[in-house]
């Protein structure tokens, strides 16, 4: 194929970065081995799905793909594929990194032509990331692999073909990386390959020379010596002659790509003035924004070199990029490594330049530097921090720090350069629009369909970034829109707007967001009238009256002004802003899609922005939803339908009061739920004040580096979740005390821990704040009982209210609820949150109230909840059904216990800064917590343990610990998969310690892929059509060690039997293992969320899930050691499956498929329970039958 030809035409999609790697990695792959972790993941669900549809690479064949139990697994699967000779990829990032090392040096060490595509992120040091930056890739640079970087979606593109063909040509392997979130999830409309072209570029003379030379019994070859130091040495200098090529070899096919695109993409790119003085060396997503600042000073001798081919590094290539009239050379990591001379790339840079005998430079000038060019070293973006053009104007300004620190404030070692007030630096016909929304609303998934329905319409060009804090639900999302003529290059944050929407009316009293506006711009509000918006608009279209318009129209003015911050009236005014409501609330309420409200969302903001002829934006969005929701069911689309077009008609326009101009003269507006942090112990109230407060109303980038030296080692104050007080909910509970059977059941199943029970005495009733409502406590004379619900603090689920049993008023009549799930804007008269707020925090510390605990035994559901959760408003998604069971641990064991806890959701919702759910009692005693990794909690509270065993040896009075407890707690996806090894090691070394596995069978923190705990017939990412197998029966397998304690548990079937479970697997003197049926947003559950505790209900009733403990002592009484606690089943087994989405969609997608797989699950279900019956059979001890024979079985 010769190198000249005429330049290709390719169609235009709107993608990410994650999807234009997938899309090139399948092309050239005939198989993948694939394992879950953020932010790579969507590459490798890709593929999996396109494998599963039939779709063919390059080759004409489906790729072989194949999910493995770790990152380390699917290393050593690629090694293997490669060296049997097919061409083999996977994806992965950070810790998922590292765990593939051994396999990168032994591929590299064998010249196999494998690809690695990396969406960079941060390694976890003294705190986990999920964000990116350069640390993974740069700790690989000595393995041997070549390294090739992309800068921008298109880049990825254009370029991972290069990586995959120079990889099977040069016999080197590549790791291809691209920036994480930045790149991997940021939406654009790119050109893309035609599979016709990539194919064209391969060299298959090369393709065959690797199959001829793989390994086959045919062909006469073994690898995998163990060499001496006699040859060792000498075989490892052997392959440098590949090295030596293989720029060159890149280079060839970089002048492929470039003859068929009309580019110049070089090993290094330089962008800026002809005769520039003042040079950035960089890699990533940084690029970008540097050319657009370059761009936007063209009267500034500025220039940019991007680096792609980064490993091996060719100094030649480089130094013929460099212009001759550069003085000054500045390079730019995107990582830290302490303790080195210098970060990786600038060391390149410097030993690249003397290599080639440049003389270079520092700050200190001679005589004899003043011919050298100076080079300075710079760190910037670690964990995706922002860098905005004003961070590039300081790099290029500055001239006389190095090494130095951009985008943050040092003032503890002072490496910090000051950044300088900058206008906007994009192009003048760039649209900026930002959403603020409430994770799990659908706000993130609704802007992604606006964005690319525009990108697929129109002919602007279009980026799209959602940002997102570490709250797996109910936490802020914002999403970051730009739509233009001009080449969008901005690769940060939208600091100044055309257009924002607020997603969450409680959102106006606390962030700053339409101070974010431009003069003249548009602010969408969804708001939930006491008179709905909707109806308002009804009756003026129907009024005849211009008169009854007006009052309507002046009711919701006055109903805004009560509710709308001053300053945010003030801000409408001055700067001429245009605000329009929507109630999508209410109109998802009338609907049927409740809180689902971002598809109404949607529809306003194309009614209102004007990017789209309305019509036009109707039929796009319907089919989109048809697209996203046709395998949910009809009824799902329709009310989408439903949305679409009540969100395109029910916007209406509020004319903003000149009056609001002055409302900083006005009274104060109504108020927000109260957020004024509670008093605390001092440590805490440092933290609430100088880190915690900051972070949470968006301040955190201001923060300088010294307000974290109490905190370098990673230790994170316990209990400050308390001081958030978000109050992000939409509808809050209300109490009934008329309606109250002062059960508890709300307070056990409350994911949050926002509902407790109080037991008042007559003086502590007396002293109470106005409002509280109370009724005399059952069974405790001369108490009174009441439930109190921290409004601030909730999350809106209504699991509280789903499983409330109520009271009937009359008999025979269905019970009314004690708790009611009423909208924050329509609280009743007397209802007021502030109030209900001060019952909360007076009663939070009456518990524990031990003689109610005693009173009702604190092993039993009732008497659990007067002990005081000491995990509390964590940052799990509403309805959780991970939460409840930690809490009730906490309950019971949490001022003496350690947890080690696994990385996933459990992880994360427990503690991500500056929010830790876990907190002390009054005593200052709480749970001993922490987490190392993914793979390896098991060991880690192994050591924990090993620790007190040491303590207790070296104690001077022989004294012994024996009052703490050892749990380690996680998810399916590390007890079933990564983790099971040490999981297994722990329960055989017979040692006391105890193990909660939080079974929601999928890999719920990545977002919902299949795990070894996913059930046959089950749809997860990973088994799009339908989980071909059974799920791994991890009970059975511990059981047969013999003297583990082994129980299965789900609260919402039999919520005595969880705590039981729980406090025998604690008392056992020996491994225990209990494993929670834990219901996730990932299952798709019908009837929401809130209903947690009936789904799990209706798992044990089919079959689906089944109830049983397992108690070696209990042979030693000569008692059967195995209960079977659930029932035979007595729900229909498919009617469970199709209250899940999960299962219903398989069902809707491929039929005659899901029915087979269905009836496999069903007749296994059935198995299963005959299996543990006869189980019961087998372990009851027969009439004078000896424990030690019970033993022997």
């Amino acid at each position: 194929m010769p190198d000249k030809m005429k330049k290709i035409q390719r169609i235009t999609q709107t993608m990410d970065g994650n999807q234009a790697a997938a899309h090139v990695a399948y092309a050239y792959s005939e198989t993948a081995a694939i394992y879950p972790i953020t932010p790579s993941s969507p590459m490798a669900e890709l593929c999996d799905e396109w494998a599963g549809a039939g779709r063919k690479n390059i080759y004409g064949l489906t790729p072989v793909i194949s999910q493995l139990q770790s990152e380390a697994g699917a290393a050593g699967a690629v090694h293997g594929a490669l060296l049997a000779g097919s061409l083999a990829v996977t994806f992965t990032a950070s810790q998922g990194l590292l765990l593939m090392l051994p396999n990168l040096y032994r591929i590299a060490g064998e010249l196999l032509p494998g690809v690695v595509h990396v969406a960079a992120r941060t390694i976890a040091t003294h705190a986990l990331s999920i964000f990116g930056d350069h640390s993974d890739v740069y700790a690989c640079r000595q393995t041997g692999m070549a390294i090739f970087s992309e800068s921008s979606v298109q880049e990825v593109m254009d370029l991972s073909p290069a990586a995959h063909l120079a990889a099977v040509e040069g016999r080197i392997p590549f790791l291809n990386f691209f920036d994480g979130f930045r790149t991997s999830h940021e939406l654009h409309k790119i050109q893309v390959w035609d599979y016709e072209t990539l194919k064209e570029m391969l060299d298959r003379n090369a393709v065959e020379r690797f199959r001829t030379g793989s390994l086959h019994p045919s062909h006469g070859k073994v690898y995998g010596s163990a060499q001496n130091p006699d040859i060792f040495f000498q075989a490892r200098e052997a392959s440098n002659p590949c090295y030596q090529a293989l720029p060159e070899i890149v280079e060839r096919q970089l002048t492929k790509i470039n003859s068929r695109l009309g580019t110049h993409y070089g090993l290094f790119d330089y962008y800026g003035a002809p005769e520039a003085e003042h040079v950035i060396i960089a890699m990533g997503s940084v690029c970008e924004t540097i050319k657009e600042y370059i761009d936007s000073v063209p009267d500034h001798r500025y220039g940019l070199i991007v680096v792609h081919l980064y490993r091996p590094f060719s100094g030649r290539h480089l130094v013929e990029k460099l212009p001759g009239s550069v003085r000054q050379i500045t390079v730019l990591d995107r990582t830290k490594e302490p303790g080195a001379p210098g970060e990786p790339l600038y060391l390149d840079v410097v030993a690249a330049l003397t290599g080639c005998g440049i003389p270079v430079s520092g700050t200190v000038q001679t005589k004899a530097a003043a011919s050298c060019i100076r080079i300075f070293s710079g760190r910037y973006g670690l964990s995706s921090k922002d860098t905005t053009p004003a961070q590039i104007a300081a790099v290029y300004e500055n001239h006389s720090q190095t090494p130095f620190t951009v985008g943050i404030l040092d003032d503890v070692t002072h490496l910090s350069l000051n950044v300088p007030d900058l206008q906007d630096t994009a192009p003048a016909d760039i649209i900026s629009c930002k959403f603020w929304g409430l994770g799990g609303d659908g706000t993130v998934s609704a802007t992604k369909n606006a964005v690319k329905i525009i990108g697929s319409h129109t002919d602007m060009t279009i980026q799209g970034y959602f940002e997102y804090d570490s709250k797996k639900s109910r936490g802020l999302t914002i999403s970051h829109l730009r739509f233009g003529k001009s080449p969008v290059r901005s690769a940060y944050l939208i600091h100044r707007a055309d257009f924002v929407a607020c997603h969450n009316p409680v959102y106006l009293h606390k962030y700053q967001m339409v101070q974010e506006l431009k003069d003249g711009g548009t602010f969408l509000l969804n708001y939930h009238f006491r008179q709905t918006a909707s109806r308002l608009q009804r009756d003026r279209e129907q009024s005849a009256a211009t008169k009854g318009a007006t009052e309507q129209a002046t009711e919701q003015i006055r109903e805004l002004e009560s509710y709308l911050p001053k300053s945010m009236k003030a801000y409408l005014a001055e700067h001429h802003i245009r605000l329009f409501v929507i109630d999508a609330l209410g109109i998802g309420k009338e609907i049927g899609l409740n809180s689902k409200i971002s598809t109404i969302l949607q529809a306003a903001f194309f009614a209102v922005s004007g990017l789209l002829e309305s019509e036009k934006a109707k039929q796009w969005m319907v089919e989109a939803a048809e697209k996203s929701y046709g395998r949910s069911g009809g009824n799902i689309l329709e009310m989408n339908r439903q949305a679409i077009e009540r969100g395109l008609t029910e916007v209406i326009e509020v004319k903003v009061p000149e009056g609001w101009r002055h409302s900083a003269d006005d009274p104060d507006a109504a108020a927000a739920l109260d957020n004024t942090p509670l008093p605390d112990r001092p440590e805490m109230m440092d933290f609430v004040r100088h880190i915690q407060q900051p972070v949470t109303d968006q301040r955190g980038d201001s923060l300088p580096v010294s307000a974290f030296l109490p905190y370098a080692d990673g230790y994170t104050p316990p209990g400050s979740t308390a001081h958030e007080r978000r109050g992000v909910a939409t509808e809050i509970p209300v109490w009934k005390p008329e309606n109250c059977i002062q059960c508890t059941r709300c307070s056990y199943v409350c994911p949050h821990a926002v509902i407790r029970p109080a037991a008042l005495t007559e003086e502590q009733l007396a002293d109470a704040p106005e409002g509280m409502k109370s009724l005399p406590m059952f069974g405790m004379e001369g108490y009174s009982f009441a439930i109190t619900v921290s409004r601030t603090d909730c999350t809106g689920c209504g699991t509280c209210a789903a499983i409330c049993p109520g009271r009937p008023k009359k008999p025979g009549e269905e019970p009314s609820k004690a708790l009611e799930m009423v909208p924050v804007t329509k609280l009743e008269d007397g209802e007021d949150s502030s109030d209900a707020q001060a019952v909360f925090d007076y009663c939070k510390p009456l518990l524990p109230c031990k003689e109610a605990a005693d009173k009702f035994r604190p092993d039993t559901l009732k008497g659990s909840q007067f002990l005081r959760p000491l995990l509390e408003f964590s940052g799990a998604c509403a309805g959780c059904g991970e939460t409840a069971y930690v809490k009730l641990l906490t309950q019971l064991f949490g001022s003496r216990m350690y947890i080690a806890n696994a990385t996933g959701c459990s992880s994360i919702w427990g503690n991500s800064a500056p929010s830790c759910a876990y907190a002390l009692d009054g005593q200052g005693h709480g749970p001993a917590w922490s987490n190392s990794l993914f793979e390896d909690a098991a060991e880690f509270g192994y050591g924990m343990l090993m620790a007190r065993e040491a303590a207790d040896r070296r104690s001077a009075d022989g004294h012994r610990d024996t009052l703490t407890i050892q749990w380690i707690v996680g998810g399916d996806g590390w007890a079933y998969d990564i983790g099971f090894s040490g999981l297994d090691h722990v329960l055989a070394s017979g040692k006391n310690i105890n193990i909660l596995v939080l079974d929601t069978e999928v890999y719920s923190n990545t977002g919902g892929q299949a795990s070894k705990a996913t059930p046959i017939g089950s749809t997860a990412k990973f088994a799009v059509g339908g989980k071909q197998t059974a799920k791994k029966d991890l009970a059975s397998m511990a059981m047969t060690y013999g003297n583990v304690y082994v129980a299965q548990v789900a609260l919402g079937a039999d919520l005595n039997q969880t705590i039981r479970a729980i406090t025998e697997a604690a008392a056992y003197p020996g491994p225990s293992l209990v494993i929670a049926y834990a219901t996730c947003i990932a299952h798709g559950i019908r009837a929401g969320m809130g209903s947690t505790p009936h789904e799990a209900k209706k798992a044990v009733d089919a079959g689906y899930f089944h109830l049983f403990r397992f108690h070696p002592a209990l042979r030693e009484q000569n008692k059967n050691p195995f209960i079977l606690d659930s029932g035979e089943p007595k729900l229909d087994y498919n009617e469970f499956l199709e209250g899940e989405i999960r299962y219903g969609a398989l069902k809707r997608s491929r039929p005659e498929e899901a029915e087979a797989l269905f009836r496999k699950a069903a007749a296994q279900a059935k198995k299963k329970y005959q299996y543990l019956k006869g189980l019961e059979a087998l372990y009851a001890p027969e009439p004078g039958e000896s424990p030690d024979a019970q033993q022997h079985l």
